[in-house]
């Protein structure tokens, strides 16, 4: 995107500390954000990394200083700062910035961009001007006044009670009952809302990895890792919980293990919520991602909604949602997104509304999902690392010609008893595959392995 920032992505912005991204490069980055979307108040918050607090507190000294008012967040995960710029946009908040580098490694960190009303800021809508600004010395030196004529408040707001209280607005808490859930923070940011919506909650949690720890101390926590997983399906065997909830590291992804300790693919959760969502909100539409979409179509088909797919990633579903105005949207990769949360994803409200879904049935996770996990078996994604992956996806889609296809994101090739979407990662040098079956395991194990041998041949 820029000669001389190399950080940028197709809709945030990731780079290792601090040859890619440091105070400075931050600064320049976040005010050149704030002019392009004209931004007089904005708020900003950060995650666990150990960079990000003085990340954070120097990007604040400068969008100041060049006049703009910042509401500092501090300590929060992502969706605090979606949460609280379409919350605050009556009392004039323009925009928001979270300093995060999600679950990338320990050594990186990153920025993330929230427009007015909490629209998406990705390079479809600003990016890359914010990082032509940015990377312009010339622009940054006219941009910040050497002897500003006035300089904008910095208010500091830890306090979460409006966050809090909306998400329980989301719940019938006459219908909940006791559970014992193991909860995995993963060092990172979710700990802190955990703590205070068990106060308001019937549940025991079995708390792992709790407090936000920016050395992470047991690895950067990504659970969409097998090998991140068996720490939290142990403690839920051990315990007897009736399910597991870990995050990655921002907490804007919950991801769920029954009550066994199985593991529970992103996919069914979307088709888990938008069947009870499309109860609440009959006929009502519902987005999905291209990855993998047979139980989701099915799933909300028979709730009598619309299925709708888009591109995968936060700023275009974002910008989908509001463009369909869905009522719910889901990635398989945890993503769920709310149209009465701003439109955004959030980490908590899917967990919450699945439990509710528990003590409302008085069933278990597994209950809930065995079925779609029958009908529809999956591979769970795969990353492949290629030297040319379009040279690779080009070669895959040549030799299943004779499929129907699909290029919303990636290729998408289906058949009557099994497809598969193959893309380019938006974050990573990598091509992700995702396969998916008519309730066949074995043709799954069979095509799986096929297309692998294709890909990495």
């Amino acid at each position: 995107m820029s000669e001389s920032l190399k950080c940028f992505t197709a809709y945030d912005v990731r780079g290792r500390v601090p040859d890619e991204l440091n105070n400075d490069i931050a600064a320049r980055i976040g005010l050149a954000f704030c002019r392009q979307i004209d931004a007089g108040k904005v708020v900003i918050g950060h995650d666990i990394r150990l960079s990000s607090p003085e990340i954070s507190e120097y990007l604040c000294q400068i969008l100041t200083r060049a006049g703009i008012d910042v509401i500092d967040i501090g300590l929060c995960c992502t969706e605090e700062i979606y949460f609280a710029v379409f919350e605050g946009e009556g009392n004039g908040v323009d925009g928001g910035i979270m300093i995060t580098a999600s679950h990338n490694p320990a050594d990186y960190n990153g920025m993330k961009f929230i427009g007015k009303g909490a629209r998406p800021i990705s390079a479809d809508s600003g990016l890359l001007e914010v990082a032509e600004k940015a990377g312009s010395d010339e622009w940054y030196q006219s941009a910040l006044p050497q002897q500003p004529d006035h300089i904008g408040k910095h208010s500091k707001m830890p306090n979460k009670h409006l966050y809090i209280s909306h998400l329980l607005s989301s719940l019938k808490k006459e219908t909940l009952q006791p559970l014992t859930i193991v909860s995995n923070a993963g060092n990172g940011c979710a700990g802190p809302v955990i703590n205070l919506l068990e106060q308001h909650l019937p549940f025991t949690f079995i708390q792992l990895n709790h407090e936000p720890d920016g050395s992470f101390p047991q690895g950067v926590p990504n659970p969409l890792l097998q090998e991140n997983r068996e720490e939290t399906a142990q403690a839920v065997q051990e315990h007897g919980a009736d399910l597991g909830i870990a995050w990655d590291g921002d907490a804007d992804r919950c991801f769920l293990f029954d009550e066994t300790g199985r593991f529970i693919e992103g996919y069914y959760i979307v088709g888990l919520l938008a069947a009870a969502i499309l109860k609440r909100h009959p006929g009502a539409t519902i987005l999905h991602d291209p990855r993998l979409i047979w139980n989701t179509q099915e799933i909300v088909q028979a709730a009598g909604g619309k299925a709708v797919m888009t591109k995968t990633g936060h700023a275009f579903i974002k910008e989908a949602m509001r463009k369909e105005q869905a009522i719910y949207g889901g990635e398989m990769s945890a993503h769920h997104y709310f149209q009465d949360f701003g439109y955004c994803d959030s980490g908590m409200l899917p967990w919450l509304l699945v439990v509710q879904l528990i003590c409302e049935q008085g069933t278990s996770l597994s209950a809930l999902i065995d079925e779609q996990m029958q009908a529809y078996p999956v591979s769970g994604e795969i990353n492949s690392t290629v030297a040319d992956p379009d040279a690779t996806i080009k070669r895959v889609e040549k030799l299943y010609s004779d499929g129907e296809k699909d290029y919303t994101d990636g290729l998408s090739v289906a058949y009557p008893d099994f497809r598969f979407n193959l893309r380019k990662s938006n974050t990573e040098p990598v091509l992700r595959l995702n396969v998916e079956t008519r309730a066949d395991t074995k043709l799954l194990q069979e095509k799986t392995e096929e297309l692998l041998a294709l890909i990495l041949g």
